[in-house]
């Protein structure tokens, strides 16, 4: 017998935030109350870049999308309490960026997430 995990989660509208860089769609794929913390070579583990609530983040989207970048949704792993995805990014002179994520989801809309990005050097 087999189960079938159906996601609350909007994928599609996921890509389409994303990849439109659309950054009041993308927020609003979050909880108001949403926590996301970012570790990269600067800010490590152990002191994540951290925004809390839906404005903030919005704030951080909207600098990230008013960069002259690409955008493209890799791997998407849905069930109903979190996601996991990829975003792969690249600005004109090739500098590449590839982020991984992973989120809880509560009521279809991401309420906690932890991101992890590289950059090329």
């Amino acid at each position: 017998m087999s189960t079938t995990i159906t996601p609350t989660f909007d994928v599609a509208a996921l890509r389409a935030a994303i990849e439109g860089r659309d950054a009041a769609a993308l927020a609003d794929l979050y909880t108001d109350d949403c926590v996301v913390e970012i570790a990269d070579q600067r800010n490590t583990p152990s002191n994540p870049t951290r925004v809390e609530g839906k404005q903030a983040l919005r704030a951080l989207l909207d600098d990230v999308y008013g960069r002259d970048m690409s955008h493209r949704l890799g791997t998407v792993a849905a069930g109903t309490e979190a996601i996991g995805y990829t975003i792969h990014c690249e600005y004109p002179d090739g500098l590449k960026v590839l982020c991984a994520g992973v989120a809880e989801l509560r009521d279809g809309r991401i309420a906690r997430e932890t991101g992890v990005q590289a950059w090329d050097a």
